[in-house]
């Protein structure tokens, strides 16, 4: 039988790319992204450019790379969200909440890559898990949709949600986050499109 655990990473490893991690984030509320370099980020981390270079090629390479692991962090707390098999919709609002929450819980690392120094590499990888997630509820909601039966093209419905869901959260960071995400996510809910007939 196979092992389906993911394989352990050394905590030294995690430690280091979490300091590399926070300076960016710090710096990056400094000045602009273009202004990084390897020496600052070191610096501000508290390691030295061989241990950078151990962990990534060059700055795009640790964009790319802190992207890739911000989508598998969200797409885990997304998969993890207990789903209500009574209800399509309560599945996707628990969702949202889980979503909101993680990103809360992280606010300073979201609010600067998204909503001050707009990162287009973030924006665009959450747009794209966002977009995924909109195609599968619109899936979910079959030909008898209010999405269907208005004669909205599926294509513009899946770009208008998930738009509109990346710019509320966008805002919603930019504000200072004065809802809860309890009250973020169920207020939204209310704006999108259910089974309607």
């Amino acid at each position: 039988m196979m092992d389906n655990k993911k394989p352990h990473t050394d905590p030294r490893i995690l430690r280091t790319r979490q300091l590399i991690r926070d300076a960016f984030v710090e710096l990056l509320q400094e000045m602009d992204i273009e202004k990084l370099s390897v020496n600052r980020i070191a610096e501000r981390a508290t390691i030295n450019r061989v241990t950078f270079y151990l962990h990534y090629r060059d700055i795009p390479d640790m964009l790319e790379k802190m992207a890739e692991d911000m989508a598998r962090d969200i797409e885990r707390i997304l998969n993890d969200t207990p789903a209500n098999p009574n209800s399509a919709e309560e599945a996707d609002w628990k969702m949202m909440v889980s979503l909101l929450e993680h990103i809360a819980e992280h606010v300073k690392f979201y609010k600067v890559i998204l909503a001050t120094k707009r990162t287009p590499i973030f924006t665009e990888r959450l747009l794209k898990l966002l977009t995924g997630i909109m195609i599968t509820r619109l899936e979910r909601m079959g030909v008898d949709s209010f999405i269907s039966t208005a004669g909205i093209q599926k294509d513009i419905a899946i770009w208008y949600c998930s738009s509109a869901l990346i710019g509320t959260i966008i805002s919603w960071l930019r504000n200072d986050m004065p809802y809860t995400p309890l009250f973020l996510a169920r207020q939204f809910s209310l704006l999108l499109p259910h089974h309607q007939k």
